[in-house]
């Protein structure tokens, strides 16, 4: 990637940048303001309870969706798109999942679990996830229906017709697996509840990079017709 040109761009002196700075800081805490309104409003969605025993497979063996809480209260769920014929994870949802070994670190101190689920079996899960060198739990929903109660996973037959309800609308899911971010909630009694989904563009919350290039002048610099084609693994980056 060239640098571009600085003549395309306004330069002016500190105090006029100073004050076009102000001027956008007004935005951004009105945004920010904003953003923790809905977050008071995300909070305060309904639940709905869990009914269906899922078990899933992973480095502690077969689990329970109460047992993945790991001791705590509140779980969060990362649905990678990882199918049961893939050979490797999606390179977008490993863009994604780069960033999460490091909030593993701070979440078990907010009363928070953190997995990621796959229809992978668990077999081709293990050596993909060395190769990335990450360390967060990862486990397979293999023969389960959580993926697809979820919103996240499709039948082929829903896939050939192109019409499934994905992020809470009638849309064409264009493949077998998509992305979503699910969040749960465990009582004393040991019951189970659903709080929240998010799918598309509803986790870009969850990767820190964008957050960067935000704000760096060129921006994401993305191929607005395919934003993700620049994505590699991280092993696969030649420069």
């Amino acid at each position: 990637m060239t640098p571009e040109d600085s003549s395309k761009h306004a330069v002016v002196s500190h105090e006029q940048w100073i004050a076009a700075r102000t001027k956008l800081l007004a935005k951004e805490k009105e945004l920010t303001r904003a953003r923790d309104e809905l977050s008071r409003l995300r909070r305060a969605l309904p639940w709905e309870r869990v009914e269906k025993p899922y078990v899933f497979e992973g480095p502690d063996g077969k689990e329970t969706l109460a047992q993945l809480f790991a001791g705590k209260s509140q779980l969060f769920v990362y649905h990678f798109m990882f199918g049961p014929d893939d050979q490797e994870g999606c390179p977008s949802c490993s863009f994604w999942a780069d960033h999460y070994d490091a909030a593993g670190l701070h979440l078990p101190h907010r009363d928070v679990g953190f997995v990621v689920v796959s229809r992978a079996p668990f077999a081709n899960i293990e050596p993909f996830k060395r190769r990335m060198g990450w360390r967060f739990k990862w486990v397979s929903s293999a023969g389960t229906d959580f993926n697809f109660d979820l919103g996240v996973s499709f039948t082929p037959d829903q896939v050939k017709r192109g019409t499934k309800l994905y992020n809470y609308q009638t849309t064409n899911p264009g493949m077998p697996d998509r992305e979503g971010a699910s969040v749960f909630y465990k009582d004393r009694s040991g019951a189970v509840f659903h709080t929240y989904s998010c799918y598309a563009r509803g986790i870009e919350m969850l990767n820190g990079t964008y957050h960067v290039l935000d704000l760096v002048p060129k921006g994401r610099d993305e191929d607005p017709d395919d934003v993700q084609s620049w994505v590699r693994h991280h092993d696969r980056y030649e420069d």
